[in-house]
């Protein structure tokens, strides 16, 4: 399959058996992974498609393409509803609720949607940011929307499109990530500033900045115990760090080309990160390499993660 220039990937959330690949053409494709040693493809869905996550069942697929809809798929590539219409501009993310029922889009003129799955806005459309969108995420109880933007700007939004905080300021520049902490108390983002910034939902840091990469940061992930964050730069560096914005380790280092996606392992003692280069690395918790480098791409990786059972990446 040399042919896959994936952007961004992600395995089927039930049992990992089906593999989501955002291609670098940005066509929409499954793999079937039952036999690992030789993936299948299923599908070719050939829409122009900026951002893609797969239903918590995995029963459904969402995209957000430039042609300013949001689609909902099965997994056979047939529209599950008529076209999601209302940004009229490139959508650049999408998120299921978790438990499925709703998902939320954002897009190029700062617009926050909320939609149920046969398309009808669950909300009046979500107005704050300036500029694009460029990360959306519910909280783990699925009560809560946090949206970053290209301007620095931080958002908390309720379900019914009102703002649940003031804005979170404290940003410079692009906000690249969002997460929330598997207990859904504080939210992560990082960002073109270079710096890493923990907040509780009030909106109030809850720690002073995590500083410490020397460029962009792309990529940010809670391990599933909540107790630690890992962030992926242009700087080349995937950097551990504690609730309260220390180093956890030395930065974990052995690339040429920058960070651009990072994931813990299902039990945490794990973290993969993909590179600009290229490569894909596999290290301990302590920045040890815990496998040689995989190569084989030769060019962007934007997306990485673990299979649901951790033996797959």
């Amino acid at each position: 399959m040399t042919e896959f220039k994936p952007e961004a990937v992600s395995y089927s959330p039930v049992d990992g058996s089906v593999l989501l690949v955002l291609n670098g053409n940005r066509s929409i494709e499954l793999l079937d992974m039952s036999d690992p040693e030789r993936p299948i493809r299923t599908l070719e869905i050939p829409y122009s498609a900026n951002s893609v996550a797969f239903s918590p069942d995995g029963t459904r697929i969402v995209s957000g393409g430039d042609d300013g809809t949001v689609r909902l798929w099965t997994l056979n590539g047939n529209p599950a509803a008529e076209p999601f219409e209302g940004h009229g501009v490139p959508v650049q993310s999408v998120a299921f609720s978790p438990d499925g029922t709703k998902i939320v889009s954002g897009g190029n003129k700062g617009t926050v949607r909320i939609w149920e799955l046969d398309g009808t806005p669950a909300a009046k459309p979500i107005e704050g940011h300036t500029g694009s969108v460029l990360s959306v995420g519910f909280s783990p109880d699925g009560t809560r929307i946090a949206s970053g933007g290209e301007y620095g700007s931080i958002f908390l939004w309720t379900l019914e499109g009102e703002p649940a905080a003031e804005p979170f300021e404290g940003h410079i520049g692009a906000v690249h990530s969002i997460a929330f902490s598997p207990d859904g108390t504080w939210v992560v983002s990082g960002g073109d500033d270079r710096t890493v910034r923990l907040w509780t939902l009030e909106g109030v840091p809850a720690a002073s900045s995590f500083k410490g990469h020397e460029d962009a940061i792309r990529s940010i992930a809670f391990s599933p115990d909540g107790k630690r964050i890992s962030s992926g730069g242009d700087d080349g560096t995937v950097r551990l760090w504690t609730l309260d914005g220390k180093l956890a380790a030395e930065p974990f280092e052995g690339r040429s080309g920058a960070v651009s996606s990072v994931d813990f392992s299902p039990d945490g003692t794990r973290i993969v990160s993909g590179s600009y280069d290229g490569t894909v690395r596999l290290w301990t918790l302590d920045g040890t390499p815990a496998a040689a480098p995989f190569e084989g791409h030769g060019n962007l990786i934007r997306s990485v993660a673990f299979s649901p059972d951790g033996t797959r990446i």
